[in-house]
């Protein structure tokens, strides 16, 4: 028969730790929100370059949901 805890002991024998919730993953729902609530980005100016504000937006997103993931891994890192 199958040892159902054969995984967590498997964990604590090579020193891995199990994390658990952190406030720091609050910040990734400031990237949900900016970015799936269409109010907030549904116009079309101001422009950039000739960009509507509609595109810029969402590509400036990428850049600053990239900074907010380097920064959950980094504080909650083991």
């Amino acid at each position: 028969m199958r040892d159902v805890h054969s995984g967590e002991t498997a964990m604590a024998e090579s020193g891995g730790k199990r994390r658990g919730w952190s406030w720091w993953y609050l910040l990734f729902l400031i990237q949900c929100v900016a970015v799936l609530w269409p109010p907030f980005f549904n116009k079309a100016a101001p422009y950039w370059q000739g960009i509507p504000f509609f595109y810029w937006y969402q590509l400036l997103w990428v850049i600053i949901g990239a900074v907010l993931t380097a920064i959950v891994y980094f504080a909650t890192e083991g």
